[in-house]
């Protein structure tokens, strides 16, 4: 699978800068509804069987961990941070404005990338946000933060990056995770810092408001 020969032109066609409802200082190229652009993804790659645009839209537990940064910068200012499959790369963003050191955010979807450095772009800081297409899944990124939100929807990966976070955790890495209560998020290994209610879009989420929590890995 190659990305669009130009990926920017295409996101940009495809997507609005607006603010993130629940992270208003930040703004994100974001789409206005999901099928369309799924498809619109699919015929621009020529692939079928891609996984959802989610680069595009400002997922709950991302904007609840953006807030939770944001309100809280001393957990990341002057530190490592990795944005663990990071979209739209909000919560780098959120991050990067908290006076983080470096951050890597992380992405396996190939308009992802480049959605990271325009969204970097558009909030002044893309001088401090590294996008790399890479599964970090099992390695060591030598972060002191590590940021994950809105993974556990999926039983298999959900189980992988519970052993890996875990791991990191356990390796001395401060770990938070924005999620609003998906499937297989793994209560038992967290510990719940806030909880917010996030406006959300309905073809997303359906609902318009979702509780949305920030947990700390524990054990």
């Amino acid at each position: 699978m190659t990305p669009s020969a130009d990926p920017l032109a295409f996101i940009r066609a495809n997507t609005r800068l607006r603010p993130v409802p629940h992270a208003p200082e930040i703004v994100l190229h974001v789409a206005d509804e999901a099928t369309e652009l799924w498809q619109k993804t699919e015929d621009e790659l020529e692939a079928i069987g891609l996984p959802p645009p989610f680069w595009a839209f400002a997922w709950a537990g991302g904007q609840a961990l953006a807030r939770y940064i944001l309100d809280n910068p001393g957990l990341v200012a002057g530190r490592r941070v990795l944005d663990f499959a990071s979209g739209s790369g909000l919560v780098a963003i959120a991050a990067a404005r908290s006076g983080a050191d470096h951050v890597t955010a992380s992405d396996l979807d190939p308009f992802a990338i480049p959605a990271i450095g325009l969204n970097a772009a558009a909030n002044g800081v893309a001088g401090q946000i590294e996008a790399v297409s890479r599964d970090l899944i099992g390695t060591d990124p030598g972060s002191a933060v590590v940021l994950a939100a809105d993974i556990f929807y999926e039983r298999d990966l959900a189980a992988r990056v519970t052993d890996w976070l875990s791991g990191l955790h356990a390796g001395g890495a401060t770990v938070l995770v924005g999620d609003p209560g998906r499937s297989y998020l793994p209560r038992d290994r967290l510990t719940e810092l806030a909880t917010y209610t996030v406006p959300v879009s309905r073809s997303l989420e359906d609902a318009e408001i979702k509780r949305s929590s920030v947990w700390r890995f524990s054990a």
